[in-house]
């Protein structure tokens, strides 16, 4: 293992588990407000670190709202109805609804521009578990940081929550990228739902993070000690996100996993890049993972540039389409601005596709010096350095091969339900003290 691949290994501040000593397999609540992984990343972190914990013997249940997760079938889901205001927005309210007070207040907080559904969600999950508290050994927030999760807390119920990254970044830099002040007041009414969680992470006895940057920066922008916030890297699952050598390359093929309109992302300087690239490469083409929306700031873009022809949008894919494109990709490109992980790049390297990154947040810890890294905003950077790899075919390869080992050995789920697993036993201990 390479010093920085070795570098990335998990501190979870957790005791090996004795050599010899049986340990029995764990009861888990594993908890998502939105777990369905085209919604985001959080449902990608559900799906595979259920799984990989039912491979380990453990007994998982996923108790989550809509849109609802996709899940290996050995862990049970649990559903907690809810208006599922992602896929139907304010039109999902009818007259029935209105005897759940959770429903009036996301119907609500809609309305006036909020985001109600970790408030919600956490008061639906306290009802459950309430009534199912003696089914688990443990409880898993994947960051709601909601009310709830500190009364499930005071119940004496051990629990765990991860937070990705602080939203304090996402919100940061949507309110750079607002050029109005009526833009501006929507983010922050949008992103109002950050004082109920700044409020509770700071009550939270364990709290885990998914890369040392998520974690200096979880520290910096709630008050907390970086030391208190345990780290246990996100895994990329390495059999379905593989190399398919079968399937031939398409030489001026990038590929992007991107929300389109969101400014974190930094699709914007991507598309500045092929645009200066083209003239050079009039064959260049860009395959986008992601769904702009009619009108919006990335479709303006793409028309002010014209550069439509070569770019090409695929949402809604399957995990084995997203695979496939990785294969037919001759680079991939990460261009965020911030990422508290970076899966995009994981992901592309386990298929064995030589990354182009930006060194926005975690992205070095992920990418090392398996991929190129270039600064953030800086399209003429990410255009020279696709330029650079467009003419060196070997060293394109030598990248795919690297990237593909550096996930293996630091980044797969194995590793990441080995020390999540570390990580429970340490609390449910210390719960029992």
């Amino acid at each position: 293992m390479s010093d920085s691949a070795a570098a990335a290994s998990v501190d979870t501040a957790c005791p090996p588990a004795p050599v010899g000593k049986a340990l029995r397999p764990l009861r888990i609540a594993l908890l998502g407000y939105r777990s369905k992984p085209h919604a985001g990343g959080q449902g990608v972190y559900i799906k595979y670190l259920s799984k990989a914990l039912v491979d380990m013997g453990h007994t998982v249940d996923v108790i989550s709202g809509p849109p609802y997760p996709e899940l290996d079938p050995r862990v049970r889901l649990i559903q907690l109805p809810s208006l599922d205001l992602f896929e139907n927005g304010l039109g999902s309210l009818r007259p029935r609804h209105l005897r759940s007070l959770s429903n009036i207040i996301e119907w609500l907080s809609k309305l006036t521009g909020g985001f109600a559904e970790p408030y919600t969600f956490g008061r639906r999950a306290v009802k459950y578990l309430r009534r199912h508290r003696g089914d688990y050994d443990l409880i898993h927030d994947n960051q709601s940081l909601s009310y709830g999760m500190l009364q499930l807390q005071d119940m004496g119920l051990p629990l765990v929550t991860t937070v990705h990254h602080p939203i304090t970044s996402d919100l940061r830099i949507a309110l750079a990228a607002a050029p109005r002040l009526y833009q501006r007041l929507l983010i922050r009414r949008w992103h109002s739902f950050l004082r109920m969680q700044q409020k509770v992470i700071t009550r939270l006895h364990h709290v885990v993070t998914v890369s040392d940057c998520s974690r200096q920066d979880i520290a910096r922008d709630f008050g907390l000690q970086p030391a208190g916030i345990a780290l246990v890297h996100n895994g990329i699952d390495t059999a379905e996100f593989r190399p398919l050598p079968e399937v031939e390359r398409r030489p001026l093929r990038l590929m992007a996993t991107s929300s389109a309109d969101a400014p974190l992302k930094g699709l914007r300087y991507l598309l500045l890049a092929c645009a200066r690239l083209l003239p050079r490469y009039p064959e260049l083409e860009l395959l986008l993972v992601s769904k702009p929306e009619p009108g919006g700031r990335t479709e303006r873009l793409i028309e002010r540039l014209g550069i439509g022809p070569h770019i090409r949008f695929v949402n809604g894919i399957s995990t084995s389409d997203m695979v496939r494109y990785y294969a037919e990709a001759s680079i991939a490109v990460v261009p965020s601005i911030y990422e508290g992980f970076g899966l995009p790049a994981g992901e592309a390297m386990a298929c064995g596709v030589p990354v182009i990154s930006t060194n926005g947040g975690a992205l070095p810890e992920v990418v090392g010096d398996a991929g190129v890294l270039v600064p953030v905003r800086d399209a003429e950077a990410l255009a020279e350095a696709i330029d650079s790899l467009l003419q060196d075919p070997q060293r394109r390869a030598r990248l795919g091969a690297a990237g593909r080992q550096r996930i293996l050995e630091a980044f797969s789920w194995e590793v990441c339900a080995r020390d999540m697993d570390a990580y429970y036993r340490k609390v449910i201990a210390d719960a029992d003290r």
